[in-house]
């Protein structure tokens, strides 16, 4: 008979954690690089005694706010490839569901994290308890059956040897390249606290090894078979060639085949900004070097995307072209009536470029690839190159910032997620390494960038990590820069002022509609008017150094003394809601009112009639 020994379930869910690592490209580590938490009545005596009795195998750190120490979570495993993560748990009611919307963040992006909400009591002795909620046709359901929808796993764990098989699965869904994604472990405060004689063997220290999935021959084949009778192949690299470590592969094929590449959102970095055949971005935020060769391709190579609308312009980009598939999640695979080949980005590329041997596209393909690369590099530089302006847009503070690296830039890592920024990283940005830019578009979350800037942080403490952010998205969540420098974790953030909403005040407009309830100036307000904020005194209360600056030239000094300090330090620059970087970008889907009684409305109306014309169903 084996050996046991007797835990509380809690103590056997943090000791099982601990005991785990994975194999990654610096060598052995830790799976779970620690354990966010905020405590409450529903997690304190359970999962907060345990997290304490191992506190030196897996470090628990405190937030100020579980949305944000999900964000910051998720960013940690972003930056890590997924081959780390993190855990966070809360206690029940709104600690638990402050985080469902960080859990829909990592579902959407394909990224790992361990959600621990405490939950009700099993035995539902006490029922009602504080911050319960109760559903009248349903006695099982609690506040955190708002994670299953938002979760790739979900289990209630009613009992303590229901672990045994519990965190298995869990683990397997985490690390799994297909089905990665949220995962959450609801957990009853009381059975939290329940003993039982766990095996010994359960807990042996495991290392996991993420292995990497090969196409099928019979897919490789037709996949080979379309792209020899293609002239104009396109690339498009998506996140999932980061995530397999592709990058390498992507380069090869790129250049002995002659394919031009465009990027996603997600995959960007997967090739350096200045290779000959890096067209940058593509879609409703694209350039316009890959827009016009993904209007002319006749066959478009989609490797490692989700295939989003801002990646296909809604369906009305690639025209005429066959779209090839490659992707190791099936259910990505096949999207958009696509030819699939279901397998990693990495060998999946390395499989094809050998069954094509020495076919290239046709010579004029590529040089007009390499022409429309090397002159967007040109345009790039002029946008982000001025440096006087009499309000400054978000094109030439990004500039700034990349000036401001010097030799360094890639060592840097950009973070952002919403509002016109990310269009602007999209199109503007420079790396040559892959996860130098850290961008959350997939599900555009307001208030990720600076918790997920601290995550980024905790992941790769070597690299400067700049955070540049909205007001809006300030605003929205900003307390994890005390978090940031309660542990010692220095985040550059740069906040753009333009007094609201800028990003979807322009988009009411393109639609027709006045603008209404988004730049300050627009909004209901009181006697005493919109506030005027002083981001550089709200940042230094929460311990950070900070100041205001007005032009580009004093942004650049900022960012000087901001690199040097040594800890977190925030540059607030005012900037123009209006002006946005004009070339490239690609029609978008946001439907218009059939009916108005504005003339603008009804304009918008008939362009986007128009405009819908060109997508393909």
């Amino acid at each position: 008979m084996s050996a046991t020994i007797r835990l509380t379930a809690a103590q056997a869910l943090v000791r099982y954690l601990a005991a785990l690592s994975a194999d990654t490209a610096a060598g052995v580590r830790p799976l779970f690089g620690g354990v966010f938490a905020i405590f409450g009545h529903g997690n304190v005596a359970g999962i907060g005694e345990a997290l304490y009795r191992y506190r030196d195998q897996l470090p628990t750190y405190r937030a100020h706010n579980e949305q944000a120490m999900a964000h910051a979570a998720i960013a940690y495993a972003k930056a890590s490839m997924r081959r780390r993560m993190m855990a966070c748990t809360t206690s029940i009611g709104p600690g638990a569901t402050n985080m469902v919307t960080a859990a829909a963040l990592a579902h959407v992006n394909r990224l790992p994290v361990l959600l621990l909400p405490g939950d009700v009591f099993a035995s539902r002795v006490p029922d009602p308890v504080l911050q319960q909620i109760e559903d009248f046709h349903d006695g099982g359901v609690s506040a955190n059956d708002c994670f299953k929808p938002v979760s790739r796993y979900f289990d209630r764990i009613m009992h303590p040897a229901q672990l045994l098989t519990a965190l298995p699965r869990a683990i397997h869904v985490l690390t799994d390249a297909a089905l990665c994604g949220p995962v959450t472990l609801a957990l009853p405060q009381d059975v939290q606290t329940m003993a039982c004689d766990y095996p010994e063997e359960f807990f042996a220290p495991t290392t996991i090894v993420f292995p990497a999935q090969p196409p099928s021959e019979a897919e490789l084949a037709r996949a080979a078979a379309l792209l020899r009778n293609a002239r104009r192949p396109l690339l498009v690299a998506g996140g999932g060639v980061l995530y397999g470590l592709a990058g390498g592969a992507l380069a090869a094929f790129a250049e002995k085949h002659g394919v031009p590449v465009a990027e996603t959102q997600g995959g960007k970095g997967a090739l350096a900004w200045n290779h000959p055949l890096q067209l940058g971005a593509i879609g409703v935020t694209g350039s316009p070097a890959a827009n016009d060769l993904a209007r002319d391709a006749d066959l478009v190579l989609a490797v490692g995307t989700r295939l989003t609308d801002f990646t296909t312009g809604s369906h009305s980009m690639f025209g005429g072209a066959k779209l090839l598939n490659l992707n190791v999640n099936g259910f990505d695979a096949v999207k958009w009536r696509a030819v699939e080949v279901v397998g990693d980005a990495g060998l999946g590329l390395d499989a094809l470029s050998r069954a094509l041997a020495l076919w290239q596209s046709e010579p004029a393909w590529q040089a007009r690839a390499r022409a429309a690369a090397s002159a967007w590099r040109n345009e790039v530089e002029r946008i982000t190159g001025r440096r006087v302006a009499a309000l400054p847009y978000e094109g030439e503070v990004i500039g700034a910032v990349q000036r401001s690296a010097s030799d360094s830039a890639a060592e840097d890592i950009v973070v952002c997620a919403a509002g016109t920024l990310p269009a602007e990283l999209h199109k503007l940005w420079r790396t040559s390494a892959p996860g130098g830019y850290h961008v959350e578009y997939g599900y555009s979350c307001m208030g990720y960038e600076i918790a997920g800037g601290l995550g980024v942080k905790m992941a790769r403490p070597e690299r400067e990590v700049i955070v540049i952010v909205g007001d809006g998205s300030y605003l929205m969540l900003n307390s994890e820069i005390a978090t940031s420098v309660m542990l010692g974790k220095k985040l550059v953030i740069v906040v753009l002022d333009n007094r609201g909403y800028g990003c979807i005040n322009r988009l009411q407009q393109a639609c027709g509609g006045a603008a209404f309830n988004n730049l300050f100036d627009d909004c209901t307000q009181g006697t005493d008017g919109a506030p005027r904020i002083d981001f550089a005194a709200h940042a230094a209360s929460l311990g950070a150094l900070a100041e205001n600056v007005k032009t580009i030239p004093e942004l650049e000094a900022a960012l000087e003394r901001a690199r040097a300090a040594a800890r977190s330090y925030v540059i607030c620059i005012e900037t123009d809601p209006d002006r946005t970087t004009e070339a490239g970008g690609w029609w978008w889907d946001v439907a218009v009112p059939e009916v108005s009684d504005r003339e603008s409305v009804r304009r918008a109306r008939e362009a986007y009639e128009k405009a819908k014309k060109q997508q393909r169903p």
